[in-house]
């Protein structure tokens, strides 16, 4: 009835909480994108993402909107009018025939900004069609059961959270959710993790050596599942002495720019003694190529440093309003099928 739908954005502003994954759960539904705003991010890049992205309308609560840029319209849910326009609605999933237009894998699921090389933040668009590969590929390879716990750690401002929420409901296990306050403190946020049953874990690097760290004999489960992301994972005398501890937990490394999310993973072997001193990237994932090219974009030969580049169903469909720094990152495939992209990391 807003005009919400496939191809429009709409914000999302509130506190950590089950109203946040409702409401995210509730624009994908409309066909529509989310645009995560981060409250303690600077009010001017606030202001640019929301003039950049020019949501429909943003989902947030009377707390948050006041630290917020004014000019969008927007529902809050602890107004009592909001609660009653939402109670009186029906509780089935929304159809083609209901939404603005019918909803197809190209339609844009989220737009996420990372800050650009001059400074200027940029917005990539990621489609439903890479989430849908991904969450497909994580539910085909997962080693943990459909009783696992998985904390909702990451920002929604950070890629990994669309994994860590969207594969956890897939699957059919449980999300917990910790307060800001509890997870800003380790101590408090190891007891969280103890109380609620965590099993499952998307964290960087270097919270997951912190909480190794600090944990004490009956801290985290037993049978603990990492996925590490968002920076080249580190292996330190106390991730190792933690894992060696408890040999049924696992470590999975996973690599991927915020332009393709998750492109490669790596499971370290299960006996820490086998633990490579640098671990790999390693291979890609379901319907990925990476390929290490040279200048004239030809495959080098191995042990020839080369630039890596990324084809295949994980790649986003450019940057928002940027499309001259599209074409240039995101470029034709010659490796491919015609027609065929790739993203050219940097790395």
């Amino acid at each position: 009835a807003r005009g919400v739908g496939p191809e429009r954005f709409v914000a999302l502003a509130l506190p950590r909480s089950l109203e946040l994954v409702v409401s995210l759960l509730a624009i994908l539904k409309a066909g529509a994108a989310y645009l995560p705003l981060d409250v303690d991010y600077p009010r001017d890049r606030l202001a640019f993402m929301l003039e950049d992205a020019a949501p429909v309308c943003m989902i947030s609560d009377s707390a948050t909107a006041d630290l917020l840029p004014a000019g969008v319209p927007t529902l809050l849910l602890d107004a009592q009018a909001v609660s009653q326009a939402i109670a009186a609605r029906s509780r089935a999933n929304p159809t083609d025939a209901q939404r603005t237009r019918p909803l197809a894998p190209s339609n844009p699921a989220y737009v996420i900004y990372t800050s650009g090389s001059t400074g200027k933040p940029k917005g990539v668009v990621m489609s439903v069609a890479p989430l849908s590969n991904l969450f497909s590929w994580h539910a085909g390879t997962d080693q943990s059961s459909g009783t696992s716990t998985v904390a909702q750690f990451t920002s929604l401002s950070f890629d990994v959270s669309a994994q860590e929420i969207l594969s956890t409901l897939c699957t059919g296990k449980t999300l917990a959710i910790p307060t800001n306050e509890i997870r800003s403190n380790t101590s408090d946020f190891l007891k969280w993790c103890k109380r609620s049953g965590v099993t499952d874990f998307f964290i960087p690097n270097i919270v997951l050596d912190l909480l190794c760290e600090s944990e004490s004999e009956d801290g985290l489960s037993d049978s603990l599942q990492v996925f590490q992301a968002g920076e080249a994972l580190q292996l330190s005398a106390s991730v190792a002495k933690s894992f060696a501890r408890f040999p049924q937990r696992r470590l999975h490394n996973h690599y991927g720019p915020t332009e393709t999310h998750v492109v490669t993973a790596y499971s370290l072997p299960d006996a820490v003694s086998e633990w490579p001193e640098v671990p790999p990237i390693g291979r890609p994932i379901w319907n990925t190529q990476v390929y290490v090219l040279d200048a004239q974009l030809q495959p080098v030969p191995a042990g020839v440093a080369g630039e890596l580049y990324i084809a295949g169903a994980g790649l986003a469909r450019g940057y928002l309003n940027r499309p001259g720094l599209s074409a240039e990152r995101f470029i034709a495939n010659p490796l491919g099928a015609p027609g065929s992209r790739m993203y050219r990391t940097g790395d």
